[in-house]
């Protein structure tokens, strides 16, 4: 992941791309963040599901900055805010599609042998282990609380 960000923001350099440049450092220096937390930690490095959670974090935070700046009136920094959760995504696996979620949800149920709302902790777990940076937790935990509730 770490290779894969360097190696993009040399080609944005050499091709002068300045969203581009600067989506991709803000990217480098969150994932260099995480690293020197985790290794406060004694884990060393930050693992990939954990940086694929935070670019998804990433993501909604510009979601919704590109909102309030679309209501406000601001286009042209609404437009900034689009076009660099373009680029963050490029570095996200494909997001699971309301069916797929569904399913995966329903697997993870099984799975843990949830049954009631106490146990929605237990299957968020499995759900953030197996589909990190693929499903919108938020969402997610409203489908499994409707599910066991």
């Amino acid at each position: 992941m770490r290779e894969t960000i360097t190696a993009a923001l040399k080609h944005a350099t050499k091709a002068q791309d300045k969203r581009r440049i600067s989506t991709l450092r803000l990217m480098s220096a969150a994932v260099k963040d995480r690293d020197i937390a985790a290794r406060t930690v004694g884990k060393g490095q930050a693992t990939d599901a954990e940086l694929l959670e935070l670019f998804a974090k990433m993501i909604k935070q510009r979601e919704e900055s590109e909102k309030i700046y679309a209501d406000a009136g601001r286009g042209e920094l609404a437009q900034q805010e689009a076009e660099e959760i373009v680029i963050i995504r490029e570095f996200l696996p494909k997001q699971l599609s309301g069916q797929e979620m569904e399913a995966a949800i329903a697997d993870a149920v099984a799975k843990t042998g949830a049954s009631s709302v106490k146990d929605m902790g237990r299957v968020m777990a499995e759900l953030k282990a197996r589909y990190a940076g693929q499903m919108d937790f938020a969402r997610a935990s409203a489908l499994v609380k409707s599910k066991l509730g």
